[in-house]
């Protein structure tokens, strides 16, 4: 049966059709309902792609309920629907330079003309489409794209997004009512953290940022919505009344002064070669997008030629969205392995048979816990949805289990530490090997402690480490600092002038930041910004190790989980012995000193509320600290003042029950001078 070049009967059709329709709406389901799909994009796109082709072949078998007139989505129970006044409607797709070619080539014709046409560009977010309708400039409504026609009203949901005005700024300039479109994302760095924080919780997690996002936003509670790190990128309109916009280029930067996330993502294309050079640009940098991408959306920028162009009874003619190469596939799990981690964190590895995904072989996926290994019923020699997204580990989505046969085994976490034998325990949905001593641990903690982020130890790389310590001459972090040329010299890989070398870098990097050498201490919870943060709120490293978790906490972005593991590693007689050796050995820590402009402050604590105008957060807590002040994440008794700016949160009320004072912005800049 071959669909591509038209030899196929009309009964061989009919059949094929009636075959593809009821797959095509199953996958469908999962995607948008069940968030739990069970093939890869690219795998989907085919199977539509066959329909079409059948279709076009034979138009008379089109039905009205076709999968091919859908646009993607389902209304949910739970919540009220909501009616797009101006429809939602999907883009039509392109998978390579000649689609966007005969795109360009359509357009021209429409339009009868054999002028150069405009276009903007934009990454195509993978996230969940909603529409924001504002009256008058303020934020009346919020719905999911739903089926296209009818979505579902999250409204209240919606108002916790960070990023979304409840008021459109620019006042004097807006419509009297108007609908933004705009996608709700998770970046790569949130999602991460999300799943993290969820597996400790001992909760599911999710298996994209994708399924995180739509499943953030159809919570019945929106307080889970509001502790969920969502972000809002617009990318168009829909219904507009008291306005008249003439470019797409005109409404990304009106959205921009608006109060949107949206300009700096779009390019001005002066023609189709421009937007496919774009698209290239942005696929070879999707692993260094901060969200996940499929492809790439470009739009006729004239929007006269746009409504001149109209759009046919599936997609609009005047946009297209050039996707990505595919960056899922199926492949087998041949093993399941567990990895030791410098932080003693125990975690399942599956290797898998190799399989390219956008031109990277891949032989290895994190399964991050034992608990989602069993969760997702992952067994060794399944057949697996593998998926790269950014990742340097990909990670397996699901188990097909269709495709099983009966031989596969099941995977179950070790009870032991498989580098030195020591019962594990468990935090959260984490096992953990307590042994400090551990090899797998020392050994990464050591890597960890050379690299360039830290004392940047130039020659001390894996090999090297794992030689020393099988030798006796590493056994914990401040043995680094005693080798000796004379250690060296009679070991594989050394030979005097290298044996010079590593002992000279190792010397002449004895004297280290403080940040930098709170960072190359491993502390769990504690990576580069974090160590940042704590440099920056003490005068020394004796004042950091007698911390309380109090003091910590009430440092803005430290929170419980850092102040409780940071103060547990201190008070770890081991490691205070390795610091004080580390010192003893020539370790000079570099201290900035705080800068300090007046003493109007000293003495006063301070909290920050709500959104400030004149400068964020970060800077007014050291405009405060400069001025001598104290800045804490919490109000007590000992608060002075709570400084308040727009959307204020719970800190407002608990100043008024704690009869604290409270100051607006101008205020702050009063008691500063500035």
């Amino acid at each position: 049966m071959d669909t591509n070049s038209g030899k196929i009967s009309k009964k061989e059709a009919r059949q094929k059709i009636n075959e593809l329709r009821p797959l095509i709406e199953r996958h469908n389901y999962l995607y948008y309902i069940e968030n739990n799909p069970e093939i890869s994009d690219s795998e989907f796109d085919k199977l539509l792609e066959q329909l079409k082709k059948l279709e076009s072949l034979y138009p008379d078998l089109i039905a009205p309920d076709s999968p091919s007139h859908r646009v993607g989505g389902y209304v949910a129970e739970g919540f009220n629907p909501v009616e797009h006044r101006v429809p939602m409607i999907s883009i039509g797709n392109v998978s390579d330079d000649q689609g966007a070619y005969e795109f360009d080539k359509r357009v021209k014709k429409l339009l009868e003309t054999s002028s150069e046409i405009e276009y903007v560009a934009e990454p195509k977010f993978d996230g969940v489409s909603a529409s924001l309708t504002y009256e008058d400039g303020m934020l009346i409504q919020a719905a999911t794209r739903g089926d296209g026609r009818i979505g579902e009203e999250i409204t209240t949901n919606i108002k916790t997004v960070k990023t979304i005005p409840l008021r459109l700024t620019d006042s004097n300039k807006i419509p009297r009512r108007i609908e933004i479109r705009g996608e709700v994302i998770i970046s790569k760095d949130s999602f991460k953290k999300l799943n993290m924080d969820l597996a400790k919780a001992g909760e599911p997690i999710f298996a994209n940022p994708r399924n995180a996002a739509s499943g953030s936003l159809r919570q019945l509670d929106s307080t889970i919505t509001a502790r969920r790190p969502l972000d809002f990128h617009s990318w168009g309109i829909g219904e507009i009344n008291g306005y008249e916009f003439k470019t797409e280029w005109e409404i990304v930067n009106k959205l921009n002064e608006w109060g949107f996330k949206s300009g700096k993502r779009f390019m001005l294309c002066q023609n189709i070669n421009e937007a496919i050079s774009y698209r290239k640009e942005k696929e070879s940098t999707r692993d260094q997008l901060p969200y996940e991408a499929d492809g790439v959306v470009i739009k006729v920028n004239d929007l006269k030629n746009q409504r001149e162009l109209g759009k046919t009874a599936k997609f609009p003619r005047w946009c297209i969205a050039y996707k990505f190469k595919a960056r899922q596939a199926n492949t087998t799990v041949s093993d399941i392995i567990v990895q030791v981690g410098r932080m003693g964190l125990v975690t399942p590895l599956a290797k898998v048979e190799p399989v390219n995904i956008s031109g990277v072989t891949i032989s290895n996926a994190s399964l991050h816990t034992g608990d989602i290994v069993k969760q997702r019923d992952i067994r060794i020699g399944d057949t697996v949805l593998i998926e790269r997204a950014g990742d340097v580990i990909p990670q397996i989505v699901k188990p097909i289990v269709e495709k099983r046969t009966g031989k596969e085994k099941i995977f179950r976490m070790p009870r032991n530490c498989p580098s030195c034998g020591t019962k594990l325990q468990k935090e959260g949905a984490y096992h953990y090997c307590p042994n400090l001593s551990c090899p797998a641990q020392i050994q990464g903690r050591i890597e960890h402690l050379a690299s360039r982020r830290a004392f940047d130890i130039r020659g001390l790389g894996e090999k090297i480490v794992i030689q020393l310590m099988k030798e006796g001459l590493i056994k914990d972090l401040s043995d680094v600092f005693y080798l000796k040329k004379e250690n060296l010299l009679d070991l594989d890989r050394f030979a005097d002038k290298s044996a010079s070398n590593l002992v000279e870098e190792i010397e002449k990097n004895k004297t280290i930041p403080f940040e930098r050498f709170i960072h190359s201490l491993s502390i769990r919870h504690v990576g580069e910004r974090v160590a940042q943060v704590l440099a920056q709120n003490f005068d020394d490293l004796d004042e950091l190790m007698t911390s309380s978790v109090d003091r910590l906490i009430e440092i803005p972005t430290v929170g419980p989980e850092v102040a409780k593991s940071t103060v547990n590693f201190f008070k770890e007689k081991k490691n205070r012995n390795t610091i004080d050796k580390m010192i003893s050995s020539g370790v000079n820590i570099e201290y900035k000193p705080r800068e300090q402009k007046s003493d109007k402050l000293i003495g006063i604590n301070f909290v920050l509320t709500g959104t400030l105008e004149s400068f964020t957060r970060e800077e007014a807590k050291k405009l405060i600290e400069q001025c001598g002040g104290r800045v804490t994440s919490s109000v007590t008794k000992k608060t002075n003042y709570v400084v308040i700016g727009e959307n204020p949160g719970s800190k407002l009320d608990d100043a008024y029950s704690l009869g604290i004072n409270t100051i607006d912005e101008e205020g702050l800049k009063k008691l500063i001078g500035k």
